[in-house]
């Protein structure tokens, strides 16, 4: 499979999408990416540099710095549920083995995550989806300096009382050299004082210093946050790049060639639209796939099953992982220490070496996601955890309508955050819903079932309460339908050795199909174990470090 540099211009017009209702034809590029999250911004960018016309397809909406939301209550530029007018940049979507929880908007989940940039540990490299692949260790390492310096990652520099707690778990099970400092894309300068960029010797915007205020995951109020925006974004657009936000892909099609070796057509909608969806079909020469694990999962399932891609591996759906994620909380007392003077992480541990703990905080701005949690429920079933989770209220009806107050909740509560490196995996399916949409379903691994409950996450929960004298809870959808959560969610399409064993190569290519990538956290084949971020911006790096430049015609 090799690539085939675009040469000047695609013959003709697109061919009809096949998606229903009429299309109005729109510019044509060399390459599309769909998404700017951590994969779709090293695409654009790197695409852009080698001398393409690039194309960047958004779901979401653009924010600027002040308009980002002030608290978890601005539902309408918090949550995203652009159907219901909501379009802000917090996804939660809800199936019956995981709830899942993404960014929206220009720059994806940089707008809504902890900042947390952290290699891959061993174990990792070592799966057997990809380990004979090559020496992935080696091949990423060059690739991981790069992002690392593109999104300006430095080691936390300061301690906090969360994180006290932290160190002291860890010296009370055994491990305190495991403790360390997260390491993270946030500009540590001056709090408060903007200055000119300090990380691309002037050439990137001006940049303000961190304020500690604890609020990175409800939007960074100063725009210290080392958003996609500030680094690769901004030079992508520079470099010619453009950005079409609001638009949803609803469809991939091959213009002639059936390996869309003539290029493709893709077909976008105006995000959340009910009626005049003012449908668009742009032709490119190739495409990348970026619209996060799941946008990307839905997108490449409705094109398979709607016969515009029937190329594509079985394999699509399967190998989907949570991180083997839990998230829990600690509500402190009232007139406890002050926790939110800091970024949301600040350090880790592993009191095993398949888990990473990490705490978590909100700042003053995330009462409006206390909803998400009740009180700590052991392990169990479907059936058995809500009887237990009923058990806890009626044994400790006070704790309950503490835990229902969520005024001042943020400012007081420690998230837990636990992840694993351990081999265990959902499917998505593909359905036909309403109107003909295709929707997914989740269908738990036979072989390597994704975990439910997490022992080492309640028993940290569980001694971090006792030692506050706080209240341990856990996330509301797995005390009370034994539904584990996840805020990063990989694989779906992910890389093997043929088509038998993945959906795209090692080089990201999807088999079947020529010039069509997948450069998101769906092509990631193995649980990270860790805030998989930055694994995802080098494994795009290293994908598009095999994009040849564009041949220019003489």
């Amino acid at each position: 499979m090799a690539f085939r540099p675009p040469v000047a211009g695609l013959r003709g017009s697109a061919s009809p999408s096949g998606t229903g209702g009429p299309s109005t034809s729109a510019r044509r590029y060399d390459w599309l990416v769909i998404g700017s999250g951590f994969g779709g911004s090293v695409s654009a960018l790197r695409l852009a540099q080698k001398g393409y016309s690039v194309g960047l397809l958004e779901a979401g909406r653009r924010f600027a710095d002040d308009e980002l939301p002030k608290s978890a209550w601005d539902a309408r530029r918090y949550w995203y549920a652009p159907r219901l007018g909501l379009r802000g940049i917090f996804r939660l979507t809800i199936f019956k083995d995981v709830a899942i929880v993404s960014g929206a908007g220009v720059g994806g989940g940089s707008l809504v995550y902890a900042n947390t940039l952290y290699r891959a540990p061993a174990r990792f490299y070592e799966d057997r989806q990809w380990r004979d692949l090559g020496d992935w260790q080696v091949a990423l390492a060059p690739h991981y300096d790069e992002a690392e310096r593109m999104l300006g990652v430095v080691a936390y520099d300061q301690d906090d009382p969360a994180d006290d707690h932290l160190r002291a778990y860890a010296h009370e099970i055994g491990v305190p050299d495991t403790y360390a400092k997260t390491r993270v894309g946030v500009f540590l300068g001056e709090p408060g004082v903007t200055v000119a960029d300090p990380y691309f010797g002037g050439a990137g915007p001006d940049r303000t210093g961190c304020t500690r205020c604890g609020r990175c995951m409800v939007g960074c109020p100063v725009g210290a946050k080392n958003t996609l925006v500030k680094n690769y974004l901004w030079f992508a657009e520079r470099a010619g790049a453009r950005i079409l936000p609001e638009r949803t892909v609803v469809d991939i099609r091959p213009l002639w060639a059936p390996d869309g070796s003539d290029g493709y057509a893709v077909t976008t909608e105006r995000s959340g639209a009910w009626l005049r969806r003012d449908r668009r079909t742009h032709t490119a020469r190739g495409v990348v796939v970026a619209a996060g694990a799941l946008g990307t999962n839905r997108l490449l399932q409705a094109c398979r099953l709607n016969g515009s891609l029937p190329r594509l591996s079985a394999r699509l759906g399967e190998l989907v992982r949570t991180n083997s994620e839990a998230i829990l909380a600690v509500t402190l007392p009232p007139g406890s220490e002050d926790i939110t003077r800091r970024i949301a992480i600040t350090g880790s541990i592993y009191p095993d070496p398949d888990t990473h703990i990490e705490t978590c905080v909100y700042g003053d701005a995330g009462d409006g996601v206390s909803a998400l949690f009740t009180l700590l429920t052991g392990g169990g079933t479907r059936v058995t955890r809500p009887l237990k989770l009923l058990a806890a209220a009626l044994r400790h009806p006070g704790l309950l309508a503490r835990t229902l107050n969520p005024f001042g909740w943020s400012q007081r509560t420690i998230i837990v955050l636990v992840m694993q490196s351990l081999d265990n995996a959902i499917a998505l399916r593909a359905r036909r819903g309403r109107g003909g949409r295709v929707r997914l379903a989740t269908e738990q691994d036979r072989e390597r079932p994704n975990p439910t409950f997490i022992p080492v996450a309640n028993r940290f929960a569980e001694w971090l309460a006792e030692r506050t004298g706080g209240i341990a809870q856990s996330s509301i959808m797995e005390a009370a339908a034994n539904i584990p959560s996840t805020a990063h969610i990989l694989g779906g399409a992910v890389i093997g050795a043929d088509p038998s064993q993945g959906v795209v190569d090692a080089r990201q290519r999807a088999f079947g199909y020529e010039n069509l990538l997948v450069c998101d956290g769906a092509a990631v084949p193995a649980n990270v174990g860790v805030n998989p971020s930055l694994t995802i911006a080098a494994l795009a790096e290293h994908a598009m470090s095999h994009v040849p430049a564009r041949l220019h015609e003489i």
